[in-house]
């Protein structure tokens, strides 16, 4: 395994893990090998018995050993059994005729059912968030409010809050102030106020895909053209495809879900984001960045967003906890750069302001570090699940499969043989109180229809392996 450094540290087992780790993944060591003893490696480094067992333990939870009992650890994951790998999109603009509005309901209508293994939901189980540290910020916000919270927040939204997001952005390269925020109602609802600032019915905006299906939807709403990018599975949308597409089309905007998108799970390289950035303001065209996942990140440092290479105020960055900390309690914002007074013109008239109390706790949340904590678990228990899933995908569904492989967030996007529907999948899977998310719900176009999005944010059981093997099953049925 190599010499390990022994100078002390919380994280020793952490660092003997991803070692092992590593080798696993360059196939050093391989699906049946044998692990060196737990005594042997102690004795070998001078690390004491139970820090050797807790790097074994992190092993094994996330489904790269497994311990065979009067035998020992061995190597149960292979990397080259992954699904290959999912090719840039490239839409079409050919507009579909199957009622996907109706498909998206009867998907979240499922919410309430009980007994539902939802792959289709796209933010974490309540089960891996910090819930009673969460209802305590929230009677402490309760007790400290004027009014215990029942009075009217002031339009641009909590100044703790806003100030506690700012000091984060550091975390992004972003340099934002407090009064470069406006607080609103979740992720989606900042979006939607960006929308309507930047354009008017018959605008035409670009996006990456495929994308979110309620930024289609909402676009369509209010009356936009929606023009479909290529979109690499990796790397997320070129700036020379934007550049064409700029040369093709009147676009008013662009909306780009830059780290860990949602349903493709790409990551934009730094570099890309800021030309992409300098590519937009030099046509005068902004960008609405959507960050929701970028604090998931299985790496070592959470990645820039576009934002961050914003020296005009062009970048609209949004952001919220919905996916990270407290889906329920729709808390977001954005920094709308030079568009900041449209932004809080449209939330007075809208909305007024945001909901008080959930403001409060957010900002107390963050304010004592419990968020950072809380986000090192999370990301270490998305990152096992990511390897639970792709090992389980590998074996119980058939080869022939496409998978993106995201680094963060926690959404797989997969593409089947082209024989399968996946709407008719999903009906067949609700039969096994199993709820997936059809492809055909993150485009207007007539495309998607063989892929389908599964989110692997709830924690990993045998119940979760079970329904993965029956979805597999049902795969294999309909090739």
């Amino acid at each position: 395994m190599g010499t390990i450094n022994k100078t002390k540290t919380e994280h020793l087992y952490l660092r003997i893990a991803e070692t092992i780790e590593q080798q696993i993944m360059d196939q050093v060591l391989k699906i049946g090998d044998k692990l060196a003893s737990v005594r042997l490696l102690s004795k070998e480094h001078g690390i004491s018995v139970s820090t050797i067992l807790q790097a074994y333990y992190h092993l094994e939870g996330k489904g790269l050993i497994e311990s065979r009992p009067q035998s020992g650890y061995y190597v149960r994951f292979n990397p080259s059994r992954f699904p290959q790998k999912i090719e840039k999109s490239n839409p079409q603009q050919i507009v579909k005729t199957k009622n996907v509005e109706a498909i998206i309901g009867e998907v979240y209508d499922t919410f309430s059912m009980s007994g539902v293994t939802r792959f289709s939901l796209s933010v974490p189980a309540p089960e891996i968030l910090p819930l009673a540290k969460l209802n305590k910020a929230m009677m402490q916000a309760l007790r400290d409010l004027p009014a215990n919270g029942t009075s009217y927040e002031q339009v641009q939204g909590n100044d703790l809050l806003r100030r506690q997001v700012a000091r984060w952005s550091m975390h992004w390269g972003g340099h934002l102030q407090a009064d470069d925020l406006v607080t609103t109602s979740g992720c989606m609802n900042a979006i939607s106020y960006c929308l309507m600032a930047l354009t008017k019915p018959g605008d035409t905006i670009a996006v990456e895909s495929p994308v979110y299906f309620g930024v289609l939807r909402f676009a369509q709403s209010i009356g936009l053209k929606v023009l479909e990018l290529p979109t690499d599975p990796d790397t997320g949308v070129d700036p020379d495809d934007v550049k064409k597409a700029l040369q093709k089309h009147p676009i008013k905007a662009c909306f780009f879900v830059t780290n860990f998108s949602n349903p493709l799970g790409y990551c934009m390289p730094d570099e890309q984001k800021e030309a992409m950035v300098k590519l937009l303001s030099k046509h005068g065209v902004p960008l609405i960045e959507d960050d929701l996942y970028g604090d998931v990140y299985f790496g070592k440092s959470r990645p820039r967003s576009c934002k961050s290479f914003d020296e005009e105020g062009n970048v609209l960055w949004c952001s919220s906890i919905s996916k990270t900390l407290a889906p329920g309690y729709r808390v977001g914002w954005v920094a709308p750069g030079k568009y900041l007074e449209k932004v809080k013109r449209l939330k007075l008239y809208h909305s007024i302001t945001s909901a008080t109390a959930q403001q409060a706790a957010i900002a107390s949340f963050l304010a004592t570090g419990r968020y950072e904590y809380h986000l090192r678990k999370l990301r270490q228990t998305l990152h096992s699940n990511s390897l639970q899933f792709t090992r389980a995908i590998g074996e119980y569904f058939p080869a022939e499969i496409k998978m993106s492989t995201p680094k963060g967030g926690f959404i797989l996007w997969m593409e089947l043989d082209k024989k399968i529907d996946t709407y008719h999948l999903y009906q067949e899977a609700m039969l096994q109180k199993i709820s997936i998310a059809p492809g055909t719900m993150f485009t207007l176009q007539d495309r998607y229809q063989n892929c389908m999005r599964l989110s692997y944010g709830m924690p990993w059981t045998n119940e979760i392996d079970r329904a993965l093997k029956k979805l597999g099953n049902m795969v294999h049925g309909m090739v």
